[in-house]
Formats: structure tokens, C-alpha cells, sequence
């Protein structure tokens, strides 16, 4: 899947992201300098990029020969580079803040997303190269420093935390984030805009940040104070919040599509200006993604289901004990689903590409959790899950460390129970409930 993601042979260490923004749907100049240390010895080395407009690529400070096939960049340094050596590329370009693709399923469009007074991004899957040249596959993990200037009525904001916010002598402004922790490019977040920054406390002092634009701040309010809540109550379930800090940001845009953005969960406005139920449903999904499919990084995209099950899962199980609809009763509407699902989408840990972000990822994949927890037991399941996120907390996981861990917290092999249930094109019984029956695929 995504065969052209991801590139071989270095590792990447920091990246630098330096953005002269200058007004709403207007190209401005930018360079991404990145720092990395070869794995093996490198003649050339390729870069993720796709659109915007190559300037000139440089290695340790000389020029580079660069050339782009479709969003492959290919950079060749001056001299060949030795296995374990330390680099700097940078990269000068001109980004369009309008560049924006388009998915059939949950995603929608993703990239360069313009707002009234501004942009935000979506990253998801493989849309960072959009916006910054990356080794931009799920697995591949660096911290980023974000170098914003905006006019002075606009607001930069970016993942993690803000180091500073410097006045220039034209009266512009430049606003440098630390992404504190190392995050996967598919959860980059930036957006510039007419903010307001509301700072809160969550459980244990975690510091919270929202970002809102200026007319939704009073509207969206009694929903996002909500946070502390959703926070104590994950935290119960999965132990301490893996992150430094949290917040939401609120996009205004008419795209139906919440994001989790590492510590920046973005949120678009119509979630917020709903119903409760309906809106803690996503924002207790976003923020479990925190736990799932952040922190513990996806080892490819077929261990997508771990990322988004997870989420829908206690998604789910939080609604029903805040008003909202019987657990129980979605799952046993998604397993009557489940065999046509299969048929359409592909089994949970074996996705297509075009079917990615399908039904099949969220309750689909939920289901799968819920069986493994009416197997082992719910002590036992969430001794699995509080195993999970703390033993791969800042790493990449996959579906077969999963199981491996599964196995081992609950003292039997269950291989042979979940490897149907993951990659089998029937859905098994469920176990405690005899009485589910399979709508037949059509």
C-alpha cells in the first residue's frame, strides 16, 4: 500500500520548518531543512514532495542536483555520503497553501486546507508532503521545529509547544513551536489564523491549549471545557496521558472531518456546534488516538485498524455512559455487517488502499476489540491495553506485537482466535453471544 512512501537509507533526526506566510490561498517562500543520519552509504537519497515549486536543494551546505517524478524528489549531494554520517538538507521552495487531493472514504479532502482568515492542515495519510519535503510514511518518526511568520493579525499555531513569539521591525511576527516529542508526518499540524489561544488545566496539571478562531470561542465553549473530563476518564482506562500538553483546535471549515494531530486535535467547528453526545463522541476519539495510533506509532498502514479501533472502541463505550447509544447494540449491528464489510473493504488488518479509511477501520475494527474482550475478560483486556500503550509508548507497534502482547498479559496464545477475526474473509462467532448472527455478503 502506498508503495512510494517512505524512503530508505537515513534516518531523520529534526526537521526545521521555516514559513513566510503571507495571506489566505497566497503562495509564500519556505525552506525545510532537515537533519538525518545515513544508514547505509547514500550516492542519492529521495525526499516525499509533491506540487508547490522547487527552488534549489542543498547537502551540508552545497548545492545538490534535484529532480522530481511525480512526488518523489530525488537529491543527489555533491560527494556520496558514509554510512553513520550525520547531514543537513535544506530545501527552498514556494508552498501553495491551496494544494489540496482528494479521498473516496472518511478522510474526504486532505492537505492545504484554507479557512476564512487563514489555513489548517490535513496531513492524513501521505498529505504532509503537501506541505514540507518529509520521509512521510506512518513508521517514520522525527521531532520538528516550527518557524512561522504571519502578519501581526494572525496567529501561528503548530504541534507541541509554543518556545516563542518575536515582533519583527516590519511588524511581522514569527512564532517557533517544539513538537517536544517525536511524531509521525501524517500527524503534523499548522495553522495560521485569527486566533484566540484559551489555556486550561487538565488532570495532574497537564497543560491544555485550545485554539479557536475569534468568532467561535463563546459558541464552543461549553463543549471543549469538557476536555478535563474526557482526560480523567481515558486516563482511568489507559493510564497516565502520554504527552506533555493537549488541546483542540477548532477548524473553520466546512469539511466534516476531525483529526488527531498530535497534542493538536483538530476538530471541525460543526462537531462543537452540535449535540453533546455527538460531540464528545469526537472528541473522546481524537483524543484517544493520543494513546493509539500517536504515541504508539503505526509500523504500516495495515496496522491502521489498531490506530482507529481503538478510538472508535472507547469512543463508543464513553457515549453510552454519557447518554448516548448502547455499545453493545453497535457492535452487534457492526458484526451482522461484518462479512459484507469484508467483501467490501477488506478484514481489519488487511486494507486496500482505496478502502483505507472505510467502515471497516472504525466499528469494524472496534468489533475485533470487543470480541478479544468478551474472550479474555475485561481485568484481563485492560491489563492488555494498559500494557500496549505503556510498553510502546513513543514507538512504532504492529498487529503482530499486538497479539504477541495479548498472548503473553493473558497467559494463552491468541493467535488462533484473533488472526480470523483480523485477516479471515468470514467473521468467527462472538464469543458470550450465540445468538449474533452474519447478514450473508451480497
Amino acid at each position: 500500500m502506498f508503495p512510494l512512501d517512505g524512503n530508505g537509507g537515513y534516518q531523520v533526526e529534526r526537521y526545521y520548518l521555516d514559513f513566510d506566510w503571507q495571506a489566505p490561498k497566497t503562495p509564500f517562500e519556505a525552506t525545510t531543512t532537515i537533519k538525518a543520519r545515513s544508514t547505509q552509504a547514500l550516492s542519492r537519497f529521495n525526499l516525499d514532495f509533491g506540487g508547490n515549486t522547487l527552488h534549489k536543494v542543498t547537502v551540508d551546505g552545497s548545492a545538490a542536483a534535484a529532480s522530481r517524478e511525480g512526488d518523489e524528489l530525488t537529491v543527489t549531494p555533491k560527494a556520496p555520503i558514509a554510512k553513520g554520517r550525520s547531514f543537513t538538507v535544506k530545501v527552498t521552495y514556494t508552498a501553495d497553501p491551496t494544494q489540496t487531493r482528494h479521498r473516496d472514504d472518511a478522510i474526504e479532502d486532505y492537505g492545504w486546507i484554507p479557512t476564512p482568515d487563514g489555513t489548517v492542515v490535513y496531513p492524513q495519510p501521505n498529505g504532509a508532503r503537501l506541505i514540507f519535503p518529509a520521509n512521510d510514511h506512518p513508521s517514520q518518526r522525527a521531532p520538528i521545529t516550527f518557524r512561522i511568520t504571519t502578519p501581526a493579525d494572525r496567529t501561528a499555531v503548530a504541534n507541541g509547544k509554543l518556545v516563542s513569539r518575536a515582533e519583527r521591525p516590519d511588524g511581522r511576527v514569527r512564532w517557533t513551536y517544539d513538537s517536544e516529542q517525536p511524531l509521525s508526518t501524517q500527524l503534523v499540524q499548522l495553522a495560521v489564523g485569527k486566533f484566540q489561544l484559551v489555556d486550561g488545566e487538565g488532570p495532574g496539571g497537564i497543560p491544555l491549549r485550545d485554539v479557536v478562531p475569534d468568532a467561535l470561542v463563546e459558541p464552543t465553549a461549553a463543549y471543549r471545557k469538557l476536555t478535563p473530563d474526557h482526560l480523567k476518564w481515558l486516563q482511568d482506562k489507559l493510564g497516565p496521558y502520554p504527552f506533555n500538553r493537549y488541546g483542540l483546535l477548532v477548524g473553520d471549515t466546512d469539511l466534516g472531518v476531525a483529526l488527531e494531530t498530535q497534542t493538536l486535535s483538530l476538530v471541525p467547528k460543526a462537531d462543537l456546534l452540535g449535540t453533546k453526545v455527538d460531540a464528545e463522541r469526537n472528541m473522546v476519539h481524537e483524543l484517544t488516538h493520543q494513546w493509539f495510533g500517536d504515541s504508539v506509532a503505526l509500523d504500516s498502514w495495515s496496522d491502521l485498524w489498531l490506530s482507529e479501533g481503538h478510538a472508535r472502541f472507547y469512543e463508543r463505550e464513553y457515549s453510552e455512559q454519557h447518554g448516548g447509544d448502547s455499545f453493545e447494540a453497535a457492535m452487534k449491528t457492526a458484526y451482522q455487517a461484518h462479512d459484507q464489510w469484508r467483501r467490501d473493504y477488506g478484514a481489519p488488518a488487511e486494507p486496500t488502499e482505496p478502502n483505507l479509511f472505510k467502515r471497516m477501520r472504525y466499528d469494524g475494527s472496534a468489533l475485533v476489540l470487543y470480541a478479544l474482550r468478551e474472550k479474555v475478560g475485561d481485568t484481563t483486556f485492560q491489563k492488555i491495553e494498559r500494557a500496549w500503550v505503556s510498553g510502546f509508548k513513543g514507538r512504532t507497534a504492529s498487529t503482530r506485537q499486538f497479539v504477541d502482547l495479548a498472548s503473553k498479559v493473558a497467559g494463552e496464545d491468541l493467535e488462533g482466535f484473533l488472526h480470523p477475526w483480523l485477516y479471515g474473509s468470514r467473521t468467527p462467532p462472538m464469543p458470550g453471544h450465540p445468538d449474533w448472527v452474519v447478514d450473508p455478503a451480497a
